[in-house]
């Protein structure tokens, strides 16, 4: 395959309901358990979805991406002091647009931070909003992804919940995804021998390692939550690796 990005639009709607969501965490867990053979921590809860409609942030949110990509290391810790409780989320006025020169006008800083206001109490989501800006886990514009092609699935992901960590982790591997990403695909395929665009997990973890990207056993279990919602116990590696190429 080409060794450049087009756009893949991605299904990011929230998880449904087919299995009771105790029953599912309580298989999921059972299944990394036996992959590691160590106990498990307790799970962070994931976010809490808002049925209410939110602002349409897209065009301010395309604008100031390539600010947030230069400087949301900084930010991502000046929001992680600021938020004592460690619930991913900080106070709406401590929104810090000016001091990372996003150019923000008041009404604009005001539709981002109501979007991203998700349990609707004043406070600002800031994982979900720089994973936005970050990580391709919802759709995009086209005009975004122009430089590689990652092949299309064959079937559209549906993900599974996002929760904090989940952010957190993918954030903290993205520098290494991207410094390797080419050579990785190149070693993901290679495993791929019947070329289903899937690995089992073993394969996946072990493939990460050998590029030095370690994964606890508790950052696995939410990576899996997501990209394996049917408890298959496979990932697709293409969606994995576009989820950081934008």
């Amino acid at each position: 395959v080409d060794d450049s990005i087009e756009h893949i639009t991605m299904s990011s709607t929230t998880p449904s309901a087919t299995h009771p969501e105790t029953s599912t965490k309580l298989v999921r867990k059972i299944i990394v358990i036996s992959w590691f053979q160590t106990s498990t921590s307790s799970r962070p809860q994931t976010t809490a979805a808002c049925s209410a409609p939110v602002p349409n942030c897209e065009e301010i949110e395309n604008r100031i991406r390539k600010n947030i990509r230069c400087s949301w290391r900084d930010m991502l810790k000046l929001c992680e002091e600021k938020d004592v409780s460690k619930l991913g989320e900080i106070p709406v006025s401590d929104f810090l647009a000016e001091k990372f020169h996003l150019d923000l006008s008041k009404e604009e800083i005001n539709q981002v931070t109501t979007k991203y206001d998700i349990k609707k109490n004043g406070k600002f989501a800031y994982y979900d909003f720089l994973q936005s800006c970050i990580l391709l886990l919802k759709p995009q514009k086209s005009t975004l992804l122009q430089r590689v092609i990652i092949p299309k699935p064959q079937n559209l992901m549906s993900p599974g919940p996002q929760s904090m960590l989940f952010y957190s982790t993918m954030l903290r591997i993205q520098p290494q995804i991207l410094h390797c990403w080419r050579p990785m695909k190149r070693t993901f395929k290679s495993y791929d021998e019947s070329r289903t665009g899937l690995l089992n997990v073993a394969d996946f973890r072990q493939i990460l390692h050998e590029y030095k990207i370690n994964l606890s056993e508790e950052e696995l279990f939410n990576i899996l939550e997501y990209y394996d919602k049917t408890l298959s116990s496979k990932i697709s590696y293409n969606d994995f690796l576009r989820a950081f190429l934008q």
